[in-house]
Formats: C-alpha cells, sequence, structure tokens
C-alpha cells in the first residue's frame, strides 16, 4: 500500500527510495507502484535503486525515473515511467534508450502502469532483445 497524505489540498505520495513526500501525479503513481513490485515482489534492495537522478546526455541535462544497481553498484536496469495515459511508443522507448546510451545497463523497460516492455543490450553486438516479462538477473 502507498502511504499518501493531503497537505493544502495537494496528494503527495511517500517515496521510500527518496524519503520524501512527492506530489501525486499519475506518472509518479505508476513509478512508485513500480518501484513497490520490485521491493516486495522481485526482492530488489531498496539500497540498489535509485530514483530521478540527474545524468547528461548529449550535453543535455536529463532525469532517468528509474535505475537497479547490483551490489557491485553497476547499473543493471533502466525504467522510464509514464502516465497510465501515454501509449507506450517507439518514441518512450527510445527516450530510455538514449538514457541508457550514458547508463550503458544490460537492460532497459518501459511502463505506463498498465503495459511494460523490457529489452535486453548487448553492446558488443549492438543487438536489442525483447524480454517477455520483468528480467530476472542476479543484483546481488
Amino acid at each position: 500500500m502507498l502511504k499518501q497524505r493531503i497537505v493544502d489540498g495537494n496528494i503527495e505520495i511517500f517515496d521510500t527510495i527518496r524519503k520524501k513526500w512527492i506530489l501525486l501525479t499519475e506518472e509518479e503513481r505508476v513509478r512508485q507502484l513500480f518501484i513497490q513490485f520490485m521491493i516486495q515482489e522481485k526482492k530488489i534492495p531498496v539500497s540498489f535503486i535509485s530514483v530521478e537522478r540527474k545524468i547528461c546526455v548529449n550535453n543535455i541535462a536529463q532525469r532517468y525515473d528509474i535505475v537497479v544497481h547490483n551490489r557491485q553498484g553497476e547499473i543493471m536496469l533502466v525504467v522510464e515511467c509514464k502516465a497510465p495515459e501515454v501509449a507506450i511508443s517507439q518514441k518512450v522507448v527510445e527516450q530510455v534508450g538514449r538514457y541508457n546510451k550514458t547508463l550503458r545497463a544490460p537492460v532497459i523497460g518501459v511502463t505506463n502502469g498498465e503495459q511494460h516492455l523490457f529489452f535486453a543490450i548487448d553492446f558488443d553486438t549492438e543487438k536489442i532483445t525483447f524480454l517477455n516479462d520483468f528480467p530476472d538477473f542476479q543484483i546481488q
């Protein structure tokens, strides 16, 4: 269950990763539900997840949604979250792909809370493989 509160008529949701209250938007709800899925269902430790951090892509400041690291600090997964009304399109997949040129995760994903797509990236062969489900990788 997501922790919520109302402040000045606005609904806020508690982000367990950033440890702060965030204004609840549809995209934020998707992000927080996906984080909880990773923690509760996939048993990914909270300390291995980072949320909404700045990166530089082609000399432009960007902000990724979710990154999962392994115990050695290597990035294993980058996820882009969209609001449910935003279709998962080629443009959305390309967005996370641009972030991944900098981050170099072996797996990227996109979700709008209703549809989830994941892709394995082989940087040596430049091959991208569609994955049928959330990746089952060892983060420890």
